[in-house]
């Protein structure tokens, strides 16, 4: 199991928290310092679409140019976003078995790992 994020956001904190506090382990990738692939970005979108992945809620997304944003209309596009600016990802993303949940709350986790 592998837990995708930045270490500094408070979501991917609680969901560390809760991981350890279940006794799950699982391996830590910060994507901000290691960076992501395309391949493993279009993995994700393979899995999910790419809208679940790219924040739009963020700081990041809102920094970015009203082009910018525009531009994000497939998956392609938002390939190309989120390999330019890490942070735009939505975090954490948790690959467990190969697949993968986007975003942390709590009840997402506790049915996820109860079956």
């Amino acid at each position: 199991m592998k837990l995708y994020g930045i270490p500094n956001c408070d979501t991917v904190k609680k969901a560390r928290t809760w991981l350890t506090e279940h006794g799950h382990e699982y391996d830590w990738h910060d994507y901000k310092k290691l960076g992501v692939t395309a391949e493993l970005l279009a993995g994700w979108i393979a899995q999910s679409g790419w809208e679940p992945l790219v924040n739009k809620a963020g700081t990041t997304w809102r920094k970015l140019d009203e082009a910018s944003k525009a531009a994000v209309v497939d998956a392609d596009s938002a390939i190309a976003l989120m390999l330019a600016h890490p942070s735009v990802i939505k975090r954490p993303v948790l690959d467990r078995d190969g697949r993968i949940t986007v975003g942390y709350k709590p009840e997402t986790y506790d049915a996820l790992f109860s079956r």
